[in-house]
């Protein structure tokens, strides 16, 4: 079955280690979550994943339907199909939105072949509505200038404009008040399919009552110290993180 599987992953930064040993597999059709207090490498994960220059991975493995991601480039990484929505998206100065995403479709297609300009923006528009974006947008730089929801919707946009096999969020709920958080859960949501796998990071469980995931992790001090469904989420929120941590001494 093909899936991201993820085996004894360790990562540091600065000779600092961060990820220590963690297992994880995401198949395709299935949608986890992992919570976990700051600094416990939820971020680290997902950058490691995406090929992140300045995370040292000192050991284990990384599989993609059968490749190894560790070690490739992050452009490399993306067109085999793993995406990473940025908990804080990059500013980019003079790249309109529209042309972003249209070179990160070009740079998918073989050598000769390129998008078509009337199917390319048919399409960009029926996401950018949608996501409630005004198809203004387009001509605007990307995330510059942009409020918080208005840069994690056009996170989604990409996402669903490049139409990837793994879809990594990390923190998207931060910094979104209640009305974003709904139209940006209802975007992921859409994206959901037999065909694509998606990991979740987040802190709260809020976010989870609009991308309800089919597993939830708990992660602390850089692996996965438990695994349940749902409603582990609500416990987590009820009893907090150090319970997982004392049971895991246990």
């Amino acid at each position: 079955m093909n899936s991201l599987k993820i085996e004894n992953l360790q990562a540091s930064i600065e000779d600092k280690p961060i990820l220590n040993g963690l297992t994880l597999e995401i198949p395709k059709g299935e949608v986890h979550a992992i919570m976990g207090p700051n600094g416990s490498g939820k971020s680290t994960l997902a950058k490691v994943l995406a090929g992140h220059p300045d995370y040292k991975v000192t050991g284990g493995t990384a599989i993609l339907d059968n490749e190894n991601l560790i070690g490739m480039e992050p452009d490399e990484i993306s067109r085999l199909g793993l995406f990473l929505a940025f908990q804080y998206p990059m500013e980019v100065a003079g790249v309109s939105i529209a042309n972003f995403i249209r070179a990160a479709r070009n740079a998918r297609l073989g050598k000769d072949e390129k998008v078509k300009a009337v199917d390319f923006y048919k399409e960009l528009y029926e996401h950018m509505d949608a996501l409630g974006m005004d198809r203004k947008f387009t001509s605007r730089s990307l995330n510059d200038g942009f409020s918080g929801g208005e840069k994690k919707r056009c996170e989604i946009l990409q996402m669903s404009m490049l139409n990837p096999k793994y879809c990594i969020l990390d923190e998207t709920d931060s910094g979104l008040d209640i009305d974003a958080l709904r139209v940006v859960s209802e975007g992921v949501n859409r994206m959901r399919n037999p065909e694509r796998g998606i990991l979740v990071i987040t802190h709260y469980q809020r976010l989870l009552d609009y991308i309800v995931p089919d597993f939830v992790h708990v992660m602390s001090e850089g692996k996965i110290v438990r695994t349940g469904g749902k409603d582990l989420a609500l416990e987590l929120e009820d009893r907090g993180y150090d319970w997982v941590k004392q049971e895991a001494v246990a």
